[in-house]
């Protein structure tokens, strides 16, 4: 089987991309960046482009010859980026993307969404029928985009799953990384009561969903949440995170209120610097928002089932 991987070169696609390779699929993948491929860059069933899936001459040659698209490339949590800059890569770009498989004869697109849709639970857990109401132009972007692709489908009769994998985290992943590397030098600060939930889904489950998603003939057409065995609060994150690296928990908690500030200064303090902050009000929604999900639907279509719980993930991510 030959199959197109947007956004390869990320933390997620990297490791579909390893996955495919050892199910022995041809794989042709696309993404700005690329060093996270660098350990299979020279494997022979590999094609791996340099370039932006926003290039529509460049995707109408990627699909060529390809039988399943998963399309993970976007616009993600980068404050510096403009309003206009999301609409194009994680609307527009999904439009064009949709458009050229058809043509090229695709046989199945697995559109790798967010959880982020939803935006603000009011009563978690939540499925795949609750209201969105997205809080931020990512999530507002990416909704557009899954709903987009959705069209697409029922028009069409294209055959497109949306797949809206929860927190995912393991070897590979910048966030988990600096998350256990702050609490291990202690200095994570807890913003808020701690309760907050976070639904955390350890990458080879991730990965494994989104294959299920192009594997299962029946789940065109559907939206799939893809999260692991249980959702957990901040504070058990926390202590999980600092328990397996042999560290204290993490004791020091401030207001929301502050964190709120302090984001809102940072962000105004680096935009002339286009640069990242290190803390704005959109990385204050890990501590604001819950995220916390009912996977009865993938369990019952898919045949989903998560095996990694958080303890065994977090140790298998410091052993790799």
């Amino acid at each position: 089987m030959r199959v197109l991987i947007t956004g390869g070169g990320g933390f997620i696609g990297s490791h579909l991309v390893d996955s495919q390779l050892a199910q022995g699929h041809d794989v042709r993948t696309i993404d700005l960046h690329t060093e996270q491929l660098a350990h299979v860059a020279d494997h022979p069933r590999l094609q791996i482009i340099t370039g932006s899936v926003a290039d529509e001459s460049l995707v109408a040659n990627l699909v060529q010859g390809v039988d399943v698209v998963y399309h993970l490339a976007s616009a993600h949590l980068d404050v510096t980026l403009p309003p206009e800059h999301y609409h194009r890569v994680n609307v527009e770009a999904t439009i064009n993307l949709l458009r050229a498989a058809q043509e090229a004869g695709v046989s199945r697109f697995v559109h790798c969404s967010s959880n982020g849709v939803v935006g603000k639970i009011e009563t978690p857990p939540v499925d795949e029928t609750a209201v969105c109401r997205p809080t931020n132009i990512y999530e507002e972007t990416k909704l557009l985009g899954e709903q987009a692709a959705l069209t697409f489908a029922h028009e069409t009769s294209f055959p497109v799953v949306v797949a809206r994998p929860a927190w995912v985290y393991g070897p590979r992943c910048p966030r988990t990384a600096r998350l256990l590397r702050t609490i291990k030098k202690g200095r994570f600060i807890m913003f808020g009561n701690g309760r907050t939930l976070r639904h955390p889904i350890y990458i080879s489950d991730a990965i494994h969903g989104l294959e299920l998603c192009a594997g299962v003939e029946q789940a065109a057409g559907q939206i799939y949440f893809i999260a692991g065995p249980t959702p957990v609060t901040i504070a058990e994150l926390a202590r999980l995170m600092a328990e397996v690296q042999d560290v204290p928990p993490p004791r020091l908690r401030l207001p929301l209120w502050l964190g709120n500030a302090a984001g809102t200064a940072a962000q105004i303090a680096f935009k002339p610097l286009r640069r990242q902050p290190p803390i704005s009000r959109r990385t204050l929604d890990f501590f604001l928002k819950d995220n916390a999900y009912i996977i009865d639907k993938a369990r019952r279509d898919l045949g989903f089932d998560p095996q990694i719980g958080l303890r065994n993930g977090l140790e298998l991510t410091l052993d790799n």
